[in-house]
């Protein structure tokens, strides 16, 4: 499976997320500088985390103009995988690759710690290592990671099966004290219409080695490599 990275300035999970991708894959990946406007011949690319810009004028706005992303939105919308974590989730609803917005916590305060969320989904080449409903421990670190869309976006969302992932008890439970930043409906992640693109706030990259914690989030990468390969 081969891959590209894109960095911006200010991403600061784009080598984690390479360091991740090249132990499940054995593949290292392309890192694509913002300014490029070509990709490589790829089968998935990765927006990281982070703060593209500093954050300035709106998390992910500025990013989602860079030369490069036109190529990824032409490439995503005619079938490329776009996996977009934490910043990078933030960077595809700037680009109207996904649906909806994110907004400063409720809390206001950054979080960082590790946090449950429930697979909703387990047909998608993002989720096929995992069964619906799979808990697994993810850690989130945002301060602006609070899910928000109009009700008909969210009914839509639900219906056409696009909610990925929500944040839950570690018993799969939707309680709104497990929802750390006060998403809507719990959401954490959520696909476009074709399940080819993928925002979610929490960090995989950063859950794939017992060293950091955990390895429940291999069964992202994993699943991309069964499906990609």
């Amino acid at each position: 499976m081969k891959t590209a990275v894109v960095v911006f300035p200010g991403s600061n999970c784009d080598r984690d997320v390479a360091v991740a991708v090249e132990n499940i894959t054995g593949t290292k990946p392309h890192m694509v500088w913002h300014r490029d406007t070509e990709l490589p011949e790829v089968d998935l690319v990765v927006l990281p985390g982070g703060f593209s810009y500093g954050d300035y004028l709106r998390a992910g706005a500025m990013a989602a103009h860079s030369p490069i992303m036109r190529t990824v939105k032409d490439k995503a919308e005619r079938g490329l995988p776009v996996l977009g974590i934490c910043n990078g989730f933030q960077v595809l609803t700037e680009m109207g690759l996904l649906p909806g917005a994110l907004m400063k916590n409720r809390g206001i305060k950054f979080i960082n710690r590790f946090v449950h969320t429930r697979v909703e989904q387990s047909q998608t080449i993002f989720t096929n290592k995992y069964s619906a409903g799979t808990v697994i421990s993810i850690p989130i670190a945002h301060s602006i990671g609070n899910y928000f869309a109009d009700e008909a976006t969210l009914d839509r969302l639900e219906t056409r099966g696009l909610v990925a992932f929500r944040y839950c008890d570690e018993a799969g439970e939707l309680r709104d004290d497990a929802n750390p930043n006060g998403s809507a409906r719990n959401i954490a992640g959520i696909y476009n219409e074709t399940k080819t693109v993928l925002g979610y706030m929490p960090h995989p990259e950063r859950a794939c080695d017992p060293l950091t914690g955990g390895t429940d989030g291999r069964g992202i990468f994993e699943s991309l490599l069964g499906a990609l390969s």
